[in-house]
């Protein structure tokens, strides 16, 4: 009987490891800056269950993660496949890197315009008016 016990122990943990791995590599859907492992949203202790349960069933990881992305779409992914869907997602942070420079190069060039030196004329032209 305590074999038994102890077997079936060692079954759950292991199962529960292969649950917490798994549930790394996905998303949670409520808090997306955090994995299903990590989050305590209620829709991420349903999806882990729901993990429990196919993999308990004997469902691999594989196909597990393929109901997800069936079900939720490659967002619930960490890393996305790249294909035209997810293109913004692998690229944008470099094209608001690139964007975010040529707006700073502008300004720079734009803002050394604006404090040239005056010429002589306009000198005196700004010391009139300010006498004045």
């Amino acid at each position: 009987m305590f074999l038994a016990v102890s077997v079936a122990s060692a079954d759950e943990a292991a199962l529960d490891k292969r649950v917490m791995d798994l549930a790394a590599e996905l998303r949670c859907l409520v808090c997306q800056n955090q994995s299903l492992a990590e989050s305590n949203a209620g829709l991420a202790v349903d999806l882990r269950n729901q993990i429990r349960a196919q993999l308990a069933r004997g469902a691999s990881e594989r196909e597990v993660v393929d109901f997800m992305v069936a079900r939720y779409g490659d967002f619930v992914l960490y890393r996305p496949p790249l294909k035209a869907s997810t293109f913004l997602l692998w690229f944008g942070p470099f094209v608001l890197l690139i964007a975010g420079i040529c707006v700073l190069i502008r300004r720079i060039r734009l803002q050394g315009k604006m404090n040239r030196q005056l010429s002589e004329a306009e000198r005196l032209r700004a010391e009139q008016l300010l006498k004045e």
